[in-house]
């Protein structure tokens, strides 16, 4: 018996038989070709995007009809990927430029795409290489079926490199007896089936194809090599409602298939081969959170509101339309943040007006109720044209910023670069004419920024209003507090906005100088570090004030280690990921707000970190 750690999503806990799935390796050819092969080879290229492309059709249209919105929405972007001509075209330029063979040109661009994800500060859009990675893959099988007939790709070990989990974990007679026989041999679990008898799979990643196969089979829960939190295949566990381990490397490795796996998804624990006692333990804990999740689902239609009269606003945080429907089966009050950079990512152009307008009036009409749009979130040296150079001509192709969480981002570059700025705030001003709209506005941090953009929205409203277009010219309009200086400064952005809303995630890394994605000094992240506690109160306190509302879309909403803590500092408007909203709405209701006041003022003034948690521990039990 031995234990692994990573990040744990979905929460609860599995007891299962691990079955392993590795992708068998397959060399990419390089080559150079002719000069006069080079127009032949771009067909083969354009021919296998254009398989890829029908294939994922097919499996979309083959969904079944309790498909989870997640996956539709997953498979609709790695649909628009091989739509893109940034992703899809750009090998096409380099067989032509070096005269190599398609195979080794899409390697080529896959290697740069994934270095500008990789450099990207913010660990969410990061995670689009991902999709990104899958995408190329997916064009790379079709190009290597067509160059060696091996549709399949199966290694010695007999395992697959198809990524639908369906093909790769088909289940042969020969594993169905090898298994049975390591189940058979471990007396922990051999009397005990009722618990474990769900798969649990082992693999270095997930698609939206494989999450579609696990739907349809019994899986238990799954370990990935790859992944963070806020990856895909976090989303997917947790629209799935499967505890997962993901991020944990080596995983395909350490483990075989056969073991006996418990995953303990809120702790981030795989507990491999237990002993009797091991088991008894998680089962009781799996039996109970079991009943607590039955608990959860009669709260839907129930009202967020403390023990004490408190009603506390419960929103969700999204970036597609087809997230929507996860918000409303949960009953959300409407969308706290709504994403907008994936638009402007991975394409050769920028979205015009009329395409983001569509877009964001079809969330408005899906949602019904508010949508806060929060304007593009990039920074300058991670350009939205696929990332190859700078747009700005100002710096020289290959400048990028020493340190882009530092640099020009976010409003910063949008002032900076109106072609970015004024189509999307065009746009939505136009769907607020359709709906609910709040514009919210990211990485505010001093006075001057605010006053050249209501310079801005005055010189587009006019435009809107002369040009005799529908627009709503009272949208209200807020900003992030997600800086240092304006949390200092919150009375004075408080006075001039519409709302205020509190993004914990860079807030943190700000006031601690730590980079949360960096292994190395990622422990140092504490959400209850009193600087931090300190600069929220003083941010909810500014708004109280000033008369306007106060939310928080950072992980810390969505978290209810910090819900009651949150309530004591006045917080009354929660946005968070559709999957979390159900857990925060009950800790709100077993609240006494009243009771609060005072252990919370007493977390503001201490500064031991070990006294803080065991503080926060007594205010949550």
């Amino acid at each position: 018996m031995f234990t692994l750690h990573a990040s744990g999503v979905g929460g609860g806990i599995a007891i299962g038989v691990a079955r392993v799935i590795r992708r068998a390796a397959r060399e990419t050819p390089a080559f150079s070709i002719a000069r006069d092969r080079v127009d032949a080879e771009i067909k083969r290229l354009r021919a296998a995007v254009a398989r890829a492309h029908a294939a994922l059709t097919g499996i979309r249209e083959a969904l079944p009809a309790d498909a989870p919105e997640e996956i539709v929405s997953f498979l609709g972007i790695h649909l628009m990927l091989l739509e893109d001509p940034a992703l899809t075209e750009q090998p096409a330029r380099i067989i032509a430029a070096q005269c190599i063979n398609a195979e080794a040109a899409l390697a080529r661009h896959a290697e740069s795409l994934d270095g500008f994800f990789k450099a990207l500060h913010d660990p969410y859009l990061s995670g689009k290489s991902v999709d990104v990675a899958q995408v190329i893959h997916r064009i790379q099988g079709e190009l290597l079926e067509e160059s060696d007939g091996d549709a399949d790709g199966v290694d010695s070990a007999g395992d697959e490199t198809n990524d639908t989990v369906v093909a790769a974990a088909a289940i042969n007679a020969d594993t169905v007896a090898e298994e049975s026989a390591a189940v058979a041999a471990n007396d922990t679990v051999a009397n005990d089936t009722e618990d474990w008898r769900g798969e649990i799979i082992v693999a270095d990643d997930l698609s939206p194809a494989d999450a579609i196969d696990l739907k349809r089979r019994r899986i238990a829960a799954f370990v990935t090599d790859l992944g963070g939190p806020i990856s895909h295949t976090a989303i997917l566990a947790r629209s799935m409602r499967i505890p997962a381990i993901v991020g944990l490397h080596g995983a395909t490795r350490y483990l075989r298939t056969g073991d006996v796996l418990v995953i303990d998804g809120k702790r981030g624990v795989v507990l491999v081969n237990p002993d009797a006692a091991a088991l008894a333990a998680y089962q009781r804990r799996r039996t109970k959170i079991l009943r607590r999740i039955q608990a959860l689902d009669s709260l839907r239609d129930a009202e967020s509101v403390t023990l004490d009269g408190e009603a506390v606003a419960l929103l969700v945080n999204i970036e597609l339309p087809e997230e929507i429907a996860a918000a409303a089966s949960g009953n959300a009050h409407g969308v706290g943040l709504y994403r907008t950079e994936f638009l402007f990512m991975n394409r050769a152009g920028l979205p015009d007006e009329e395409e983001q307008f569509e877009v964001y009036a079809d969330v408005v009409k899906r949602a019904r109720r508010v949508v806060t749009i929060r304007t593009l979130d990039l920074c300058a040296d991670k350009q939205v044209d696929g990332g190859r150079v700078d747009r700005d001509p100002n710096r020289g192709a290959d400048a990028a910023a020493t340190n882009p969480a530092l640099g020009r981002r976010a409003i910063r570059l949008c002032l900076h670069d109106l072609s970015l700025f004024k189509p999307q705030l065009r746009a939505i001003y136009r769907a607020a004419a359709v709906g609910q709209v709040r514009i919210m506005v990211p990485m505010l941090s001093n006075i001057e920024e605010l006053n050249q953009l209501f310079e801005l929205l005055a010189q587009v409203k006019r435009e809107l209003r002369d040009e005799g277009a529908r627009f709503n010219p009272d949208t209200p309009v807020g900003g992030m507090v997600e800086v240092p200086a304006a949390a200092v400064a919150a009375d004075m952005f408080a006075h001039r906005l519409d709302f205020l809303s509190i993004g914990t995630n860079d807030l943190i890394q700000y006031t601690l100088a730590i980079d949360r994605i960096d292994d190395e000094v990622n422990y140092l992240y504490d959400p209850l570090h009193p600087s931090v506690l300190r600069l929220i109160k003083n941010t909810i306190d500014a708004g109280r004030a000033a008369g306007i509302p106060v939310s928080m879309c950072g992980e810390m909403a969505g978290d209810t280690a910090y819900t009651r803590i949150l309530l004591g500092l006045g917080l009354r408007e929660f946005s968070m990921d559709p999957a979390s909203l159900l857990e925060v709405k009950r800790q709100i209701r077993l609240t006494d707000t009243a009771k609060l006041t005072a252990p919370v003022a007493a977390m503001l003034q201490t500064a031991e970190p070990e006294r803080l948690k065991q503080m926060a521990e007594e205010i949550n039990r």
